[in-house]
């Protein structure tokens, strides 16, 4: 490079650094000016601390049970939201069973994310033989739905928390990677993706440089909206006895341990389901919001 290309380069970076900033910007302002995605980031950092600080939330021990005060109505004093079957807190179960639904939650998407996003890009990327490997393997998984097929995997490797995080990670690494395979093909052929590659750059440096970026927000935003899916199909597998063993305080199988007392205390049975259902629409809102935020077209 010439001393005389050294300014127009450095003009260059100065105005993609400005275009870039402004982007960042604007998606701030957007987001600034949602009120429903705002009220359901912070609805979701109180319960992110809550549960982080169960143990100084927790009215009780959520394993000590007392067969003398079983299934206490809400409202009962020192019990806010009742008791189960075994006389145990349900504030108190519910506090630290966040802990573990929201692991089961954010977890297996992010490795998720992270596996079939990498194979979604080098299939985009490469195309030919490599996307037609990667992307014919996805769509063995694209033949059963989701839920049977978490419920498969997580039945032949036993039931547990671990084995239902691993059959998580297989139902979400498929959709993951179509998305990333499908927005990479569209930059690949992009003016500056040619220009870079007729300058003589690398594929690795091309991938960094100018693919990541511009694939990454929508892979991103797509895998935002699957912690919700995880959080409900986590949960149904604890209820169906295939995720989390007793007596472990997870939603989803407080709710099937409820469901005899769903006629003597319901709204006491209700409440995992309320947990669940406030955590999932808060995810699914604030990915709505999100892809809003960033004019994501999916």
């Amino acid at each position: 490079m010439t001393d005389s290309t050294l300014p127009l380069a450095r003009i260059e970076i100065e105005r993609s650094a400005a275009v870039e900033r402004g982007y960042w910007r604007s998606v701030l302002g957007r987001l600034r000016h949602d009120p429903t995605t705002l009220v359901c980031l912070g609805l979701l950092a109180l319960i992110v601390l809550a549960v982080v600080f169960a143990p100084l939330l927790a009215p009780h021990d959520p394993y000590a049970t007392g067969i003398s005060r079983r299934l206490k109505p809400i409202g009962t004093a020192g019990y806010p939201l009742g008791t189960d079957e075994l006389g145990r807190c349900i504030l108190s179960r519910i506090l630290y069973g966040g802990r573990i639904s929201l692991f089961m939650g954010t977890f297996p998407v992010a490795v998720a994310f992270v596996i079939g996003g990498a194979l979604g890009i080098v299939a985009g990327f490469y195309g030919g033989r490599v996307n037609m490997a990667i992307m014919r393997v996805m769509d063995v998984f694209y033949a059963f739905p989701s839920v049977l097929l978490a419920v498969g995997v997580s039945g032949a490797l036993g039931g547990g928390m671990v084995n239902g995080v691993v059959s998580l990670i297989l139902i979400f690494i498929p959709p993951i990677c179509r998305i990333a395979e499908s927005s990479t093909t569209q930059v690949r052929n992009l003016d500056f993706v040619e220009a870079a590659r007729a300058s003589g750059a690398g594929a690795w440096p091309i991938l960094r440089t100018h693919v990541l970026g511009n694939v990454l927000a929508p892979i991103m935003i797509y895998a935002s909206g699957l912690v919700s899916v995880s959080i409900v199909i986590a949960s149904g597998l604890s209820f169906l006895g295939l995720g989390v063993r007793p007596p472990e305080p997870d939603w989803g199988l407080m709710l099937s341990t409820l469901r005899p007392a769903i006629y003597v205390q319901p709204w006491v049975a209700a409440m995992p389901g309320v947990a669940i259902f406030i955590v999932s629409m808060c995810f699914n809102l604030v990915s709505d919001g999100l892809r809003s935020a960033m004019d994501v077209k999916m």
